[in-house]
């Protein structure tokens, strides 16, 4: 049973007792309070209506929210998924023979790298690829 129902059940029985043709102060009194009670509970209806608007309202501006940072992040969910094994490269020691990984900041340090089986210092000797890839049969992207 809603407030509104409520009130309106007060206002039969004031009704039924004869209170809303009566002249006394109590009578007077008693109306009073239902009319204020009727008052109330159909602000409270208004209110409830207004909030459920609001309510939708909130989730439109939340899904747009949610949309313009799924644009404005894009980037940065792309470099949670970054593969950092691309940076790697596959190095063969030549005094043990063992086959190991090296990311291009150790490949480039000037001490060198030490061998993770056999401990020896490795150096590398890298030169910037200038386009004339005749080391290797593969295709150069700095070829012009």
């Amino acid at each position: 049973m809603t407030t509104s129902e409520k009130v309106a059940y007060l206002k039969g029985l004031a009704e039924g007792m004869g209170l809303t043709d009566a002249d006394t102060k109590e009578a007077k009194v008693l109306n009073a309070i239902i009319d204020v009670l009727n008052d109330m509970a159909l602000d409270m209806e208004d209110l409830g209506e207004e909030l459920t608007e609001i309510g939708e309202q909130v989730d439109e501006i939340d899904e747009d929210l949610a949309d313009v940072e799924d644009l404005l992040y894009e980037d940065d969910d792309e470099d949670e998924d970054f593969d950092f094994a691309d940076d790697l490269f596959e190095v063969t020691c030549p005094h043990c023979n063992a086959d190991f990984e090296v990311d291009e900041e150790d490949l480039l340090a000037d001490d060198g790298i030490d061998c993770p089986i056999c401990g020896e210092k490795l150096t590398f000797d890298i030169e910037e690829c200038d386009g004339d890839c005749s080391c290797c049969d593969e295709d150069c992207d700095n070829k012009e």
